[in-house]
């Protein structure tokens, strides 16, 4: 089986939902298999064990996967401290190239329509670009992309959850995630 790491950080539920329905694309491509994993909350120590929910990530994971979709709510236009302070600890990954030409896609949910889902992903791609990655988007031939009026952009899949942060997924933003999944796993296959 091929391993598709979908690494993940989640404060409300919404990314980790998004995680979710990237694993059920990624499972829709036969010899393809989700690895759902996790970041330790700010401050933390990250040999805690989380309360619920897939392990924490560790290096191992980010080697040994074929692919990875990488999620997190917006912070101001960024990635959540908590999944920065993990990149920025990936040192020794760049300097040995373990990341090199995998494919990895990116994911994020924000309260608003414009709060940001854009400059999030695209700051997301930064340390995976640095990283040697390839990076994979959602292409205009998936019809949810052309018709959702809530989440989902060419740059990898969102979500509105809105000001209380009470809005499940729509179902274009389900579609789109789960053809991110798929189709990051057809091309960790190849």
């Amino acid at each position: 089986m091929t391993d598709v790491l979908v690494l993940y950080y989640s404060r409300h539920g919404h990314v980790r939902e998004m995680a979710a329905q990237i694993a059920r694309g990624v499972l829709a491509v036969p010899g393809a298999n989700p690895k759902l994993r996790t970041v330790p909350p700010w401050g933390a120590p990250a040999e805690a064990v989380p309360d619920d929910g897939p392990p924490f990530v560790t290096k191992d994971d980010l080697r040994d996967c074929a692919a990875l979709a990488l999620g997190s709510p917006t912070r101001f236009g960024n990635m959540a401290a908590a999944m920065k302070a993990f990149w920025d600890s990936t040192s020794d990954l760049w300097l040995s190239g373990a990341l090199i030409d995998k494919p990895a896609a990116v994911f994020t949910s924000t309260a608003s329509l414009h709060g940001g889902q854009e400059t999030t992903l695209l700051t997301m791609m930064m340390p995976l670009l640095h990283h040697g990655m390839l990076i994979v988007g959602l292409p205009y031939s998936e019809p949810a992309l052309v018709a959702t009026t809530t989440g989902g952009t060419p740059y990898g899949a969102s979500h509105v959850a809105g000001p209380n942060d009470d809005r499940p997924l729509s179902d274009h933003e389900r579609e789109l995630c789960v053809a991110l999944g798929r189709r990051l796993a057809r091309l960790a296959l190849r």
